[in-house]
């Protein structure tokens, strides 16, 4: 099957839930705009947007999904809206009653708040989601930890072969080298980097782990200059920088091989 076969195959299901008569498990999210935001996500991912909320984790692996299993996608979203969860590859991946219940100032897309808050509360065992939570909070429950990408590589992405590899301590360009041939053999890779240093040129007192991106290949090396393609913050980047920079600034990266 084509990619184009798999978006017509999606915006098929996506009529299918337009038809739907059965109701919705999230009162206060409106069912029209999510068909309207999920027919331009599967026309272009690069719509999956995090907006101000701290999801960078849920919005990369929302992001995969829709690039690489457009079908998938729209029924998670069914899923999720019909029945406040789906199935992952072993197990049930549910919405809490009082994540469906909220709504007001999201501060991000709808259709993005319902799938990214999911997967982050279904993670969390101390801080709740809220969407108007102070920032303190919010930046708190939505940490998202190398582990939990492994989790949602393979329960969400459904790839069999996942691996992390910690750059923290060296290894930078091997854990690059290990993403690139993930993704030209078909599978994902995302990375956990310092976002000030790493995406907007910045030079931050301290660097520290603070942003998820997916890598997109592009992998160019140039003696101790390095160049590479990211989703991030809904656009599509291409990142250049020194061996230095990624030495300070790259902290793990995640693949997914089928």
């Amino acid at each position: 099957m084509t990619d184009r076969d798999r978006q017509q195959f999606a915006e098929r299901k996506i009529d299918q839930f337009a038809r739907s008569k059965m109701s919705g498990m999230w009162p206060k999210l409106n069912k029209a705009t999510l068909i309207e935001q999920l027919r331009s996500r599967v026309r272009n991912p690069l719509c999956i947007d995090q907006g101000k909320q701290p999801f960078c984790g849920p919005a990369s692996i929302t992001f995969a999904l829709a690039q690489k299993n457009p079908v998938r996608y729209v029924q998670i979203c069914r899923n999720i809206y019909q029945l406040g969860g789906f199935y992952g590859t072993t197990k049930w991946i549910t919405a809490s009653d009082s994540l469906q219940h909220q709504g007001g100032e999201l501060n991000m897309p709808q259709l993005d708040w319902m799938v990214q808050a999911t997967l982050r509360e279904a993670e969390n065992r101390i801080f709740p989601v809220r969407a108007e939570a102070p920032e303190l909070l919010r930046n708190l429950s939505g940490m998202t930890k190398p582990w939990e990408m492994k989790g949602w590589t393979q329960q969400v992405l459904q790839y069999a072969n996942v691996e992390s590899y910690p750059a923290y301590l060296g290894g930078d360009v091997e854990a690059l080298e290990n993403a690139d041939r993930a993704i030209a053999a078909g599978g994902v890779a995302f990375a956990l980097v310092n976002a000030d240093g790493l995406l907007l040129e910045k030079t931050p007192p301290i660097s520290y782990p603070s942003h998820w991106i997916v890598l997109l290949g592009n992998f160019k090396r140039d003696g101790d200059r390095f160049g590479f393609d990211a989703y991030s913050w809904a656009r599509k980047q291409s990142v250049i920088c020194e061996l230095s920079s990624l030495k300070k600034y790259l902290w793990d990266v995640v693949v997914g091989r089928p």
